[in-house]
């Protein structure tokens, strides 16, 4: 099976909800991927990135984020772990680490418990690999409320703020890492 057959298996009405995960999916897909070729010294597996990109917010449509279509139940916050179960069912178990690793910076376990987030405390919720660190960037530049919109560094390191000090200087690190 390929990433094309997951989406439309999860997927397959031609909605808004379908056509908004497809347009941010490609953005996503598409910066990764000029972001991997500017960096050849960065040894990135190009095809996994792209299938991981296009793949990062499968488990959306289980949430309740009636502005971007979503009609689920779940919090918002929770679309990555359901991703990454959908994917691990699939037999997709790397992919399914970007799916869960992606929210803002990445989520720790200090970060669970303090602000008490509707997620399972037995692991971190952090991109590890530099694959994961990318698709976790370059999705910060694009949001889902206005996929018109490109961020700029400045920007996007703005959004993060709400969350605190440590994704900020995250994120920035990435952009001297992938700029």
């Amino acid at each position: 099976m390929d990433y094309q057959s997951i989406i439309d298996k999860y997927y397959p009405e031609d909605n808004d909800l379908r056509r908004l995960l497809m347009k941010h999916s490609r953005q996503v897909t598409d910066r990764c991927l000029q972001i991997c070729d500017r960096h050849p010294e960065l040894h990135f597996d190009r095809e996994f990135l792209k299938e991981a990109a296009m793949l990062h917010d499968i488990g959306i449509r289980w949430c309740h984020a009636p502005s971007i279509f979503c009609e689920g139940q779940e919090p918002y916050i929770r679309h990555g772990l359901i991703g990454a179960e959908l994917l691990r069912q699939e037999g997709w178990g790397r992919h399914a680490l970007v799916c869960e690793r992606h929210t803002g910076t990445g989520i720790s376990k200090e970060q669970i418990c303090r602000q008490q987030l509707p997620l399972p405390l037995d692991r971190s919720y952090e991109p590890v690999a530099l694959e994961e660190q990318l698709v976790c960037y370059s999705d910060k530049f694009f949001s889902k409320s206005r996929p018109e919109r490109v961020l700029t560094v400045l920007e996007a390191a703005q959004s993060l703020e709400k969350f605190g000090e440590e994704g900020v200087k995250k994120f920035l690190s990435w952009a001297k890492m992938f700029q």
